[in-house]
């Protein structure tokens, strides 16, 4: 039932027909902003000056982030966080993988 028929259409138990029934939500979504996201991701991650020093934490807040967009990011995504979670460098991971962001025209 959704929530505007609530109310207004009678219900009864599909067990035994009474209509001595109490509404019961069994899921409940909450829709968040993108603000919201990126202010939970802020208090996840207050100190992001030194990041580039720390590989894992870079890691850590990017999969953090990927997860708190909810899109679909490229399997290459997954490998950098990978490998930033592992302790490699951002140099290293660009130096080890040269086609990384060939496809993406903002540098154009």
């Amino acid at each position: 039932m959704t929530f505007s028929e609530y109310g207004n259409i009678p219900v009864f138990c599909t067990h035994c027909g009474s209509d001595k029934v109490r509404r019961r939500m069994t899921k409940v979504r909450i829709a968040r902003s993108d603000g919201s996201r990126l202010e939970n991701m802020a208090n996840d991650f207050p100190g992001m000056e030194g990041l580039e020093d720390d590989p894992k934490a870079l890691g850590q807040m990017m999969r953090k982030l990927g997860s708190e967009m909810g899109e679909n990011l490229p399997p290459e995504f997954d490998e950098v966080v990978d490998r930033l979670e592992a302790g490699q460098s951002p140099e290293e991971i660009e130096s080890a993988l040269p086609d990384l962001g060939a496809g993406d025209s903002s540098d154009e």
